[in-house]
């Protein structure tokens, strides 16, 4: 029997993801992964679930190793005056990093995880079939080696179906509330705040300009605290409503417009991008790409240039490019790769 480790929260998704693999014949190693420091202890929970599905489980304390590949990380894409997608970072270097070497190591085939995407038989990731909850934009750092390794049993079912089979197998957590922001975001205030006093960062204070007459408009709170596009917390009255159009982090300035087709862009560059494609592309293509998680991926030109990052030119303007966030490649429902945004 194929053994696999599936990443287990002991919430509805997890739970049925496990009891899926069970079923196709898998023995079932369910891992639970501590990773906040002062995060309620959810073990009873966990293990009740496990125990009702019947299937092995280990917990794993990984707090330190979180902090410093996911957790750093994300504020230091904050300090940089950008916005990370800690999803993103998290599930590349970590979720299918680090979870997967220890997988290799207790001897399993393959991991599991409850997201929602589906995995094609050519070896690529396609949308989920639910499409409002699909999670594939978050899987565009993941390497062919991991993709192979990895499984995905909810891909294939919406979310009402998961829960339905959660209620029949008497789970608990059949109707269990969903989470939807990143596992570390605070009760209160913003996460770049929250990183910045976690690892003693300095406030990187400066000013806001506006962006079409270079007049200085007051004093910033630090360029972590603002995103493309951001329009309240400010605090700049201009008699009317106002956004952040760029962060020059260099010169520690926030630009304010009060045009709001002003954050239109078409045209913008990524980073190195991760192709999941058998073949790195090397000449233009149609394609449809996607700037955030809740933004559809609208029909662009991408172009790959010869030090792996791309360009990328919609057919429409968009609104509010945000730099360090990811831009995913698709054609059609099929991923392609992805990079984050400068």
């Amino acid at each position: 029997m194929s053994r696999i480790l599936l990443a287990f929260s002991g919430g509805v998704d997890s739970s049925v993801a496990a009891y899926l693999c069970r079923e196709s014949g898998f023995d079932v190693l369910a891992v639970n992964m501590r990773l906040l420091p002062g995060s309620p202890d959810t073990s009873d929970m966990v293990r009740k679930a496990a125990d009702h599905l019947g299937v092995e489980l280990r917990f794993l304390d990984l707090q330190e190793e979180f902090q410093e590949s996911v957790m750093r990380r994300c504020w230091e894409v904050f300090a940089s005056g950008k916005t990370p997608n800690p999803c993103g970072i998290c599930n590349p270097v970590f979720k299918f990093g680090t979870l997967m070497r220890f997988a290799r190591e207790n001897g399993c085939d393959a991991m599991a995880t409850g997201h929602y995407v589906r995995k094609l038989e050519n070896g690529m990731l396609a949308r989920g079939v639910h499409r409002a909850k699909d999670q594939s934009y978050f899987l565009f750092g993941l390497s062919k080696e991991q993709i192979a390794f990895a499984r995905f049993p909810l891909g294939s079912r919406t979310k009402d179906e998961v829960r339905a089979l959660a209620a029949s197998l008497g789970l608990p957590n059949a109707a269990a509330k969903e989470s939807q922001d990143a596992c570390f975001t605070p009760p209160e205030g913003t996460l770049a705040e929250f990183l910045r006093k976690k690892f003693d960062a300095p406030v990187q204070y400066g000013n806001f300009i506006h962006a079409e007459t270079g007049e200085v408009l007051g004093r910033h709170q630090g360029i972590h605290a603002y995103t493309v596009g951001q329009r309240k917390g400010t605090g700049i009255a201009l008699g009317t409503p106002a956004y952040v159009q760029r962060i020059d982090a260099e010169r520690r300035a926030v630009y304010i417009t009060p045009d709001e087709t002003a954050l239109l862009r078409r045209a913008f560059r990524t980073g190195s991008v991760n192709w999941q494609t058998p073949d790195i592309p090397d000449a233009p293509f149609r394609a449809d790409v996607q700037i955030r998680y809740r933004t559809p991926a609208a029909p662009a030109t991408v172009t790959p240039c010869p030090d792996g990052s791309a360009e990328i030119v919609f057919d429409t303007p968009m609104r509010a490019i945000t730099p360090g966030q990811a831009a995913v490649v698709y054609s059609g429902e099929t991923l392609l790769g992805g990079g984050l945004i400068d």
